[in-house]
C-alpha cells in the first residue's frame, strides 16, 4: 500500500533531487523510496567490499589464545 508523504526541505535541496531522479530516469518518489530502502537494509545484507571478502578465513588455524598474548605481553615489557 502507497501512503502520500510531506517532507519540508530546502528548496535547492529539493532542485538537486529533481535534477537526480530525471538524470536516472526516476520519479522523486522512487529516489526517496531507493533511499529509505537502503538506509533500513541490515547490515548483514550488506556486502563486503572484495578485498575484505578476500580476506575472510585468512587468520583461520592461527589464532593465539588470549592467555598466550597475555603471557607474551607480560613477558616483553615487565
Amino acid at each position: 500500500m502507497q501512503t502520500k508523504l510531506t517532507l519540508r526541505l530546502e528548496e535547492s535541496l529539493i532542485q538537486q533531487a529533481k535534477w537526480y531522479a530525471k538524470k536516472h530516469d526516476k520519479s522523486l518518489s522512487q529516489v526517496v523510496s531507493d533511499y529509505f530502502q537502503v538506509l533500513t537494509r541490515k547490515v548483514e545484507e550488506v556486502e563486503a567490499p572484495p578485498i575484505t571478502r578476500s580476506l575472510i578465513g585468512v587468520l583461520e588455524g592461527n589464532r593465539i589464545e588470549v592467555d598466550d598474548y597475555k603471557k607474551h605481553l607480560e613477558e616483553k615489557y615487565l
